[in-house]
Parts: structure tokens; C-alpha cells; sequence
């Protein structure tokens, strides 16, 4: 259903009758969500009325005048905030779409990420009787306490797309985490989808700066998979193999007998999000190290796997400490970084991750031709300063610098946000050039930039050595990869990539070691299990964990059989 269509059926009521349910459902004295027609005049009634709320509130005032910049400021705020009702009213597939416009700080004014943010931690709950029998549906029983002797009907948490309870398996008195969709998401997702598409277009249409359409074209291609939680089984095996050389990483076990397309039944493990500032306060948990961590998993998941968590909202990232031997005997507590929700990841293809790579190494190495060369590469066109923007969170003029020597500010984050409002334009055509899967990487970035933000540890020097160190080993990876001729110039040039790793991951390390010394720091430089040379072992030795993939292997078999 579009928006003129909506508009059209909202008149077909008849103006007495159309007026008095929309007044009905706007005051909550009723709720019609579950009518896609309803839906759909929501989505058409907010659509007009923030268009009209800008072309109102800006009529007739000088755009370079101070008063248009307040005007549009609040028109801003308040067309945040509609619409925030309409993705809090319509659930499923718009709070997921406004999960992701929450962290779009590149592109969209600070009014609307900073409202919209409140979805990360926040979402409409589904009644629990709903939720138990989709359940009962979905596992074949008459009745869920067939299978849980215990089910607690407060959820844990709410998602866009589902929520979670924790409950006791009946078989074996295991405490577990349920995730259950939400009724009606499936069945609404496509008319949403239809819906939010012709939203995009009437903005563009009055609002040319404003090409979102890309977003739901993303959001098409990946909703079905994430509608169908058997896909996260096998993510959730899959990046469990490649992180298993991180043991501060933690992914729930997943119970496969309980899981179907909308159950599954995993490990209940507990933790504070991870943006719950008074849990790590408590616990003595330091977000600085929680920060490097965080990019070193990540980095290792882009730059080495291929294999991207693509929605890593702090919703979706639990943090604890938990006990391990100390060096000089004894225990003593460590951070633990719970990785929730693996519904969508990105597989990454070889060649993109080689470009990606080699744009970051450009730019860690202050090589400017490079940047440029890469950035093309990825689609930027002449546009390459303000892609490699885009992907580091800097201004162009630091990037030219050196990203590692200018100190971020808070100075240079406020400019960078003001000069990315008039770069509206430009940004959107960037992201509608560049390959599909970058935008999911980008996504990733956004989330964790906004941890960083929010806890005052944007630009710490010690993550980023650590994301070069996973950049580096991708490069050596897919160079030794792509050179597999057995001519002796071939033997050398890959004895002389395997040197040229070494010394630089050795300079890299000298440099921290260095950081450490001068700092006069108490904890060791390269931190409690960030082991690379373990990483690049792991990633050969098939023989420890072949026991496991065999396993998991034969999970997945019984999964798609199911």
C-alpha cells in the first residue's frame, strides 16, 4: 500500500468515520495495529505531516540566516519525535528500520539519531499469551509446559522482530533464554516494507538531499533472513568457530531440538548491557578495555573472516567480568563480552574485503594516492575524501593528517557533524554507489562509534593499533592467497610478505609497549588475551577445533532438514 493509496482509503471512510478511528487510535483508546490498512494511514498521516511540518516551519526565511538554522533545528526534533510514535505505534520492521536510522550519525541531523537511539535498549512488547503460542505452533505441543517447567512471562528484553524470556527446561532443569517472535511481523513485513518504500520516495520527492532509498532496499533483502531464526542458528555456530581464539568472547550455546524459523532456544547467560553505565561502575569493569576489545572482535570478524555481525546495537552486547589464573597464581577478574542476537551477518566477499583492507592500511599509513585509489576502488568516484570520512569517523583535513597523529575532540566531532548536514547530498550519493555489503559494515562501525561516544573514548590509540593488526593479517592472508604460482619469483615474493608481516606487527608492538611505558600504565600493552600470533595459529590449526566444527556441522545438516 503507498502513501496516496492510504491517503486514498483514509477519505473512502467517510470524514466523520475516518476522523473518529484515527482519534480513536492516535489516543491509544483503541489499538489497530493489526490492520494493515491502519498501519498504513499511520505511515501516510506522519509522512505528510513532517513534510508539512518543514515546508511550514521554513517558508520564507533566508537559509543562511540564523533564525532558519534554529527553525530547522526544531523541526527537526519534532518530526523526531512523530516519528518515533509511528515506529513505537507499528512495531516489527519500522522499529528495526528505526534501529538503524538511530545510528546514522554520518547522514542524518543529530535531532533525529539522538531520539531514535532509544530503540537500541527499547521495543513494544508482545502479550506473553501471543508469544506462548507461537510457541506451542512452532514446537508442536499442545501446551509450552510440555516443554518448560518454567516460564517466566516478563521478557528479558524486547527487539524489533522478537523478545526474549528465560525459562527451565522440563527435560533437564536447564535455565535457558527463549527468543520468540512476535506474532504478526511476518505477516505485516512485506505490506511495511511496501509502505516505508513509498514514504522514502515522497520524501526524496520533496526532499532531494534525503535519498534513503537504499536503506529499503537493504532492508528488503534482509529482513526475510532474519525472519527466519534458523539462519541465526548457523551464524551463531559459524562465528563461534572463527572467534573461538578470543575466550573473552562469549556466544550462547544453542539448544537446536528447541529452535524452529520463529523459536530459539539458547543458553541463558547473564550480563549488563553493555551501555549501562552503572552496571560497569559497579562491577569495576573499564570501558576503555571494553572499547578495545570490542574493536579487535570486530576487526577480526571484517578483516579476517569475512563474517559480519551486522547488528551490534547495545541491546545486542552483553559485558561481565568473570574469574581466570593470574600470572602470579591465583585468580583475578577479567572483562567477558557476551555476543547476543546473530540473526543477520554479512558474508563479505574476498574481493571487497582486499579493497576494504587496503583502504584502511592507506589510510594508517597516511598513503594519500592510496586513499584514493582504494575509495575508488569501493565506488566513492571523485568523492574519495569524503568516503574515507565516512569510514573513519574523521574529518577529511585529519585524514590527510594522519588519523594517528591528531587527537580526537569533541571539537572535531561537532565539526565533523555540522559539516556532514551540508554534505546531506553527497553522503547519500556515496552510499548509493559503494557495494551493498560495505553499508552493512558501516552499520557496524556507527554502532561502535556510538559506545565510544557515549562513554568518552573516541580516538584511544590502543584500539586503533589493534584494528591494524587485524587489517594487516587479512592483507597477508589474501596476498599469499591470490599468489599460489610455484615459480621461484613466486617463492620469493611470498618469503618477503611473510618478513614484511612480522616486522610490521613487531613495530606495531614495539609502539604499544612503548604507549604502555610512557603512560605508566598498570595493566600489560598488549592486554589479557589479544593474542595475535595465537589468531594467525588458529586460523591454520584445523586439528584443534575439528572435533567441534564436526559437531556443529552436523547441527546445521539437522537444522536444514528441519
Amino acid at each position: 500500500m503507498s502513501v496516496l493509496r492510504a491517503l486514498k482509503y483514509l477519505i473512502g471512510f467517510g470524514a466523520a468515520g475516518a476522523s473518529s478511528v484515527v482519534v480513536l487510535d492516535q489516543f491509544e483508546v483503541i489499538d489497530l495495529t493489526e490492520s494493515g490498512k491502519i498501519r498504513g494511514i499511520r505511515t501516510a498521516l506522519t509522512t505528510c505531516s513532517i513534510i508539512l511540518d518543514y515546508k511550514r516551519s521554513l517558508h520564507g526565511i533566508a537559509v543562511e540566516s540564523l533564525e532558519y538554522h534554529e527553525a530547522k533545528a526544531h523541526a527537526h526534533s519534532r518530526s523526531a519525535e512523530k516519528l518515533l510514535q509511528l515506529v513505537w505505534k507499528n512495531r516489527g520492521t519500522y522499529v528495526k528500520v528505526g534501529q538503524h536510522l538511530g545510528g546514522m550519525d554520518y547522514l542524518l541531523p543529530k535531532e533525529y539519531c539522538q531520539t531514535l537511539r532509544i530503540l537500541h535498549s527499547s521495543a513494544p512488547q508482545s502479550d506473553v499469551k501471543e508469544i506462548q503460542k507461537v510457541i506451542a505452533e512452532e514446537l508442536n505441543v499442545k501446551d509450552i509446559s510440555e516443554i518448560f517447567s518454567h516460564f517466566n512471562p516478563e521478557p528479558l528484553g524486547t527487539a524489533s522482530l522478537a523478545q526474549v524470556h528465560k525459562a527451565r527446561l522440563k527435560k533437564d532443569g536447564r535455565i535457558v533464554a527463549v527468543k520468540v517472535q512476535h506474532p504478526n511481523v511476518r505477516s505485516h513485513a512485506e505490506q511495511d516494507m511496501e509502505m516505508m518504500d513509498s514514504s522514502l520516495q515522497q520524501v526524496l520527492k520533496f526532499f532531494p538531499e534525503f535519498d534513503l532509498m537504499w536503506l529499503s532496499e537493504e532492508t528488503k533483502a534482509n529482513l526475510p533472513i532474519e525472519l527466519d531464526f534458523r539462519n541465526e542458528v548457523q551464524n551463531c555456530l559459524r562465528a563461534t568457530e572463527n572467534l573461538e581464539c578470543f575466550p573473552w568472547v562469549k556466544l550462547p550455546k544453542i539448544y537446536t531440538e528447541y529452535c524452529s524459523a520463529r523459536v530459539l532456544t539458547m543458553e541463558y547467560v547473564e550480563g549488563g548491557q553493555i551501555d549501562d553505565r552503572k552496571y560497569c561502575e559497579e562491577h569495576g569493569i573499564d570501558f576503555n578495555h571494553v572499547s578495545r576489545l570490542l574493536g579487535t572482535l570486530f576487526s577480526e570478524m571484517i578483516f579476517v573472516h569475512g563474517f559480519v555481525h551486522s547488528d551490534p546495537h547495545p541491546g545486542n552486547i552483553l559485558v561481565r567480568t568473570k574469574k581466570v589464573p593470574s600470572f602470579w597464581g591465583g585468580e583475578k577478574d577479567e572483562i567477558e563480552i557476551i555476543l547476543l542476537d546473530h540473526g543477520l551477518y554479512r558474508e563479505l566477499s574476498e574481493d571487497f574485503r582486499y579493497s576494504y583492507a587496503s583502504l584502511w592500511q592507506s589510510i594508517i599509513n597516511n598513503d594519500l594516492p592510496g586513499i584514493e585509489r582504494w575509495s575508488r576502488e569501493l565506488g566513492s568516484e571523485e568523492m574519495y575524501p569524503l568516503l574515507s570520512s565516512i569510514v573513519t569517523g574523521r574529518s577529511w583535513e585529519v585524514v590527510e593528517k594522519g588519523i594517528q597523529n591528531v587527537e580526537f575532540s569533541q571539537n572535531e566531532d561537532d565539526t565533523f557533524r555540522d559539516e556532514a548536514g551540508d554534505l546531506i547530498v553527497d553522503i547519500s550519493h556515496v552510499l548509493g554507489k559503494i557495494p551493498r555489503e560495505m553499508l552493512l559494515v558501516l552499520k557496524t562501525n556507527d554502532h561502535l562509534r556510538g559506545l565510544e561516544h557515549y562513554y568518552g573514548v573516541r580516538g584511544d590509540s590502543s584500539g586503533f593499533l589493534d584494528m591494524s593488526k587485524c587489517c594487516l593479517r587479512s592483507l597477508h592472508n589474501l596476498k599469499l592467497e591470490r599468489n599460489q604460482s610455484t615459480d621461484w619469483t613466486s617463492y620469493y615474493d611470498r618469503f618477503h610478505q611473510r618478513v614484511s608481516f612480522r616486522l610490521d606487527m613487531l613495530k606495531i608492538s614495539l609502539y604499544e609497549w612503548y604507549m604502555w611505558y610512557t603512560e605508566d600504565n598498570e595493566d600489560s600493552p598488549i592486554g589479557y588475551d589479544i593474542n595475535y600470533e595465537e589468531c594467525v595459529d588458529c586460523d591454520k590449526n584445523e586439528e584443534q577445533s575439528n572435533k567441534g566444527k564436526k559437531k556443529n556441522e552436523t547441527i546445521r545438516a539437522r537444522m536444514a532438514t528441519t
